[in-house]
């Protein structure tokens, strides 16, 4: 009588089809990324879902040892537990902690890349996807359709200030590239990637401005130059940076008018308690200073911010009477709920974060740009805690910190040539 052989569970072959689904997954992020909240949503908790099974609890102790996951793991930790001492409702402190959750995906990407040898598909994909949002967005601009969505006209989702952060770094991605390209001889893919970046570049300045990344785009320029040219082509750069952008001042009324407008906003606000968008910052960045003195160690606790403004109200039913939960700074906000001790744990991070971003290499590059342009756009907005620039954040710093992490990793001995040495 034959017997049947005992099917056996392979646990090895189910956690290598995990990463590569947890690969393909991570990739579709990339992409939903300057589209959709929702679908970006979905995918991460199904990205989290596939790879959690493939990660060892070694793995991730390791890991969370290393200050670049570490320091993630302890700030959301302390929001977390900031909500002890929160003078809040239970709804408003649960909803701060909404924001800190993406921090929890650091470690997981740098495992998951560390190991994995499909980053570059992650960044390509986002690049693609942004190229096509640029063509959705310069055809409404230049064919003006009957609009599917209230906003700013080239806007086709999202808002301006998430698509301009999102256009200036895929600008600053295609000049390294073209760079690279035109030393390895491909001249005409490297012409077509500076094009694409000009293209970029360009509707930032004549489509939809965010003001934030005005700020950022002189600051990527000066690090461009210093990655690739050294001190005196940096100064050359710069130079030919600021013919550059004056030359787009000039021809872009547009361009003009929102920068501009920041001084008439703000004199407006001084002089007539006018409500711009300039005014609710500077309103809101004096109260909030005033409540951070208020508890400077350990701050007001989690999800405090909006019942401080609403103690805080003005007489006047105009811009001292505005009530956030959102003081459009990011060392503000964290400062308010969790103190100097949350402040310093946001900065190590930060640090840490572009310390493991040094050498040459195009994503050790990017990464510089992402940390220094996220650190830059934390001056005037909660860049890591918003839904789209925090999970830019998240996903590219545990993409690329994996890429060049595992650039640093020595080669495996051959196992055929040690078993020789051995013999």
């Amino acid at each position: 009588m034959t017997e049947i052989a005992p099917i056996g569970f392979d646990a090895g072959s189910l956690r290598a089809r995990l990463a590569k689904v947890a690969d393909c997954l991570a990739v579709a992020v990339a992409v939903s990324l300057p589209w959709s909240t929702s679908a970006t949503g979905a995918l991460v908790v199904l990205w989290v879902l596939a790879l959690a099974p493939t990660i060892t609890l070694a793995e991730l102790r390791r890991e969370l040892a290393r200050p670049e996951s570490g320091l993630p793991l302890l700030l959301w930790a302390l929001g977390i537990v900031g909500i002890l001492w929160a003078d809040a409702s239970l709804a408003e402190r649960l909803d701060a902690t909404r924001g800190l959750h993406k921090l929890l995906a650091i470690p997981l990407l740098l495992i998951q890349f560390r190991r994995s040898d499909k980053g570059f598909f992650v960044l390509g994909g986002f690049l693609a996807s942004c190229a096509a949002l640029l063509v959705v967005s310069w055809a409404m601009y230049l064919f003006q359709p009957r609009p599917w969505r209230m906003g700013v006209p080239g806007v086709p989702v999202k808002d301006y200030i998430v698509q301009s952060a999102e256009f200036l770094l895929a600008a600053f991605a295609c000049s390294h590239l073209a760079m690279t390209a035109w030393h390895d001889g491909r001249r005409r893919l490297a012409l077509a990637l500076v094009a694409l970046a000009i293209v970029f570049l360009a509707n930032m300045a004549f489509v939809a401005t965010g003001r934030t990344s005005l700020v950022a785009f002189p600051v990527l320029l000066l690090l461009f130059g210093a990655q690739r040219f050294g001190a005196r082509g940096t100064l050359a750069l710069a130079l030919g940076g600021v013919l550059f952008a004056l030359a787009i001042w000039a021809s872009s009324p547009y361009l003009r008018g929102r920068a501009l407008g920041v001084l008439d906003e703000m004199q407006r606000y001084h002089s007539q308690n006018a409500e711009t968008s300039a005014g609710y910052r500077l309103e809101f960045w004096k109260k909030s200073i005033g409540f951070v003195a208020e508890a400077p160690v350990f701050g007001h606790g989690t999800g405090s911010i909006p019942a401080l403004f609403r103690g805080a109200m003005g007489h006047d039913s105009r811009i001292a009477a505005a009530v956030t939960g959102n003081p459009h700074n990011q060392t503000l906000e964290i400062a308010i709920q969790f103190g100097l001790l949350g402040t310093i744990l946001l900065y190590a991070m930060w640090i840490a974060h572009g310390a493991m971003f040094t050498g040459d290499g195009f994503p050790g590059w990017l990464g510089q740009a992402l940390v220094l342009q996220t650190v830059v756009g934390s001056l005037f907005l909660s860049y890591l805690f918003d839904f789209s620039t925090g999970w830019l954040y998240a996903f590219g710093v545990g993409v690329l910190g994996g890429m060049v992490d595992q650039g640093k990793a020595p080669a495996a001995p051959d196992p055929a040539e040690s078993r020789q040495n051995h013999s």
